[in-house]
């Protein structure tokens, strides 16, 4: 039998606890290792996927532009405005859903902030271009300054005014739902003063 310093039998029930802590502990560090290590192997390919989007996007969606807008200050104005306030009034909403919404559980929050993500994409190509530091960042802002004259300026207040038109939804929404729990309040309370009213009046006919 196992003997302890002191003497003392060692109880086979605290070795084999201890022989369970000590597996336990490296299954505990494998998994973290193996955790630690397709969490770098994600980041590379993510900073792959960046470096070559940064190549890439930026020059594509200049030219993109480009050929729509032509050269004219109007229609880049236009199509910046449309841009801007569409691609951010719409994300912001999509997204709205999966904070503010109950009925959006589980991994459909994902699935909707990817949605929100997705469809803000145009403004985020844009704003690439606009704080691109890449080569593709660069070629995009000489492509629009040629082809897309205003289109930069007017996405911005385009995002700004889709960000203002979002918090007024926002805000209208609250304040409509603030109205109606003070409109049901009132009901209620109404309702239970001429139930109240009511058994008086029955208490009265009764005593006499």
């Amino acid at each position: 039998m196992a003997t302890s310093e002191s003497g003392g039998a060692k109880s086979p029930q605290a070795s084999g606890h201890r022989a369970s802590t000590a597996d336990g502990w490296k299954s505990y560090g494998r998994r973290m290792l193996h955790n630690v290590v397709v969490l770098l192997a994600v980041a590379v390919v993510v900073v792959l996927i960046g470096y070559l989007l940064a190549a890439f996007v930026p020059r594509w969606w200049a030219q993109w532009i480009g050929r729509r807008v032509d050269g004219s200050l109007t229609a880049g104005t236009v199509w910046g405005l449309f841009l801007g306030i569409v691609f951010t009034f719409l994300p912001l909403l999509v997204a709205w859903q999966a904070i503010a919404r109950h009925w959006v559980k589980g991994y459909w929050k994902g699935v909707v902030v990817a949605l929100a993500v997705v469809l803000a994409l145009p403004n985020l190509m844009t704003l690439s271009i606009v704080v691109g530091t890449s080569k593709g960042a660069h070629a995009g802002e000489r492509i629009l300054d040629v082809d897309g004259p205003g289109f930069r300026a007017s996405s911005l207040w385009g995002a700004i005014i889709g960000a203002l038109l979002f918090f007024g939804l926002v805000w209208l929404s609250s304040a409509n739902r603030a109205r109606g729990r003070r409109v049901r309040d009132l009901k209620t309370e109404i309702d239970n003063r001429d139930r109240a009213e009511q058994d008086r009046s029955q208490g009265r006919e009764s005593a006499s």
